[in-house]
């Protein structure tokens, strides 16, 4: 800590001294003693800065190996197609679906129950009613024609919408009239239309007759030999885990192929060779020095040879699953300097030939992929004990413990600026007040010796 001088001048001069600046001199000796704890402070924060940015990497890590060990990830989507789009077309091949190879013969589409009423002249009513049977079970329900309510076709056709008896009903207008569509709310053969009763012209008194328009029939198809009916053209229990809809008859068969989708996979895979590769960048940037020529924030830390040695042993845990025992069966290889590499046609090969293995040693309890899983949470900052977390938690400990240290001493401070500034501001009124003071025992001493001391002659 540096002397701070008081420069008075001439005691005579009655100039004093600026205080002010005095005050400032000393309360910078006295700051001094903060500035290792500010520097240790600045070491703290760029070491936090180094962490949470391997922490978030760490983070995105962890996020690319989910999308490997998710039950419902990458792993389980599933590619199909039909070798005749105009026969068959599919909707959907879900996780449970297997890959594989399929023959349809479709022999006749599903057809839904429908019949139409005569032509009724635009402004005229009707009167009496129709009783609806939907396939063979389940008791008919009637709905007939209320006069002022549902007596025209808009109205009765709401009204059997309203009835809940299984019929959509609609009116169909052209160039010749307005018709009655009663189309059955179940496809197939189950869905089979029984309308009896009548309907009549009120405004003519001449029947309203109904016509059958589609006879209600199962779709009849062959699905590798084995024959399969469905009440419907949306097909989702021919093959496991395969949704897919008949558009026509076939008169050859249709090839329906299910495939692994490798290509998502091998995206996947090196989304997550490339994380692990981001975050062993990181740990290897913090071995060296700054642009500047200065020490890395973590240089010498522990932490980075820890979560080098964890990431590294990680790469080797796991139970294996059939024929997959290690990363390099994957196509992936670890180089000199621990950094991975995918051979993708490895990779293809072997989701072509061992699928489900693959599958098994990402997912399956105490493979790699869950090993890893559980080693990453246990190094990054998601979990309460990743050593992110805990080495942060520990550098925050002592950003307190000094941030306490500075706050004290510049209380300290404060209280001794003020006193300084209250002694120094009464010292310098004294030194100001010196030449009247000289001035008036001048006066006393000539008015008693006759004396004028000030005079030169």
């Amino acid at each position: 800590m540096g002397a701070v001088g008081i420069n008075f001048g001439a005691a005579t001069s009655g100039s004093g001294f600026d205080v002010t600046t005095t005050v400032a001199s000393i309360v910078a000796n006295l700051q001094h003693v903060e500035t290792p704890w500010n520097n240790q402070l600045t070491s703290l924060k760029a070491d936090d800065t180094a962490l949470t940015s391997i922490g978030t990497d760490l983070s995105s890590l962890s996020t690319s190996l989910q999308a490997l060990t998710d039950f419902e990830g990458v792993l389980t989507e599933k590619e199909g197609s039909s070798s005749d789009t105009n026969i068959l077309t599919l909707s959907s091949a879900s996780a449970t679906a297997t890959a594989g190879s399929h023959t349809v013969v479709v022999g006749q589409l599903a057809q839904t129950s429908s019949e139409y009423s005569a032509v009724v002249p635009t402004g005229d009513s009707l009167s009496g009613g129709l009783t609806f049977q939907v396939g063979t079970t389940g008791a008919p329900q009637a709905v007939p024609v209320v006069s002022g309510a549902s007596d025209t076709l808009s109205t009765y056709a709401a009204a059997i919408n309203a009835a809940g008896v299984g019929v959509t009903a609609n009116v169909i207008s052209d160039t010749t009239g307005s018709r009655l569509s009663l189309v059955s709310g179940t496809s197939g053969s189950a869905g089979q239309l029984t309308i009896t009763g009548g309907l009549a012209n009120a405004t003519t008194s001449a029947a309203v007759g109904l016509t059958a328009g589609l006879t209600g029939q199962d779709a009849l198809l062959t699905v590798d030999g084995i024959s399969v009916d469905s009440g419907s053209n949306v097909i989702s229990t021919a093959i496991p885990g395969v949704t897919f809809q008949l558009l026509s008859k076939s008169t050859t068969p249709v090839q329906v192929e299910i495939a692994n989708d490798n290509t998502d996979i091998e995206a996947a895979f090196s989304t997550f060779v490339s994380a692990y590769n981001t975050v062993l960048g990181d740990l290897k940037t913090q071995e060296g020095n700054t642009s500047s020529g200065s020490a890395e924030p973590l240089y010498g830390n522990p932490i980075v040879s820890q979560l080098q040695s964890a990431l590294a042993l990680a790469l080797t845990t796991g139970v294996s699953s059939g024929s997959i025992k290690s990363l390099d069966q994957l196509g992936i290889t670890v180089s000199n300097t621990g950094s991975l590499t995918l051979d993708t046609s490895t990779l293809d090969s072997v989701l072509n030939s061992n699928y489900s293995d693959v599958v098994g040693f990402l997912q399956n309890s105490s493979s790699f992929g869950m090993t890893l899983a559980t080693s990453l949470g246990n190094l990054g900052d998601s979990s309460p004990t990743g050593a992110i977390t805990l080495a942060l938690a520990a550098d925050s400990s002592q950003e307190t413990t000094y941030n306490d240290d500075v706050t004290a001493q510049n209380a300290l401070i404060a209280t001794q600026q003020a006193s300084l500034t209250s002694e120094l501001n009464s010292a310098n009124q004294v030194l100001q007040a010196i030449p009247q003071q000289l001035d008036e025992m001048n006066e006393l001493y000539s008015a008693m010796t006759g004396y004028n001391s000030g005079s030169t002659g």
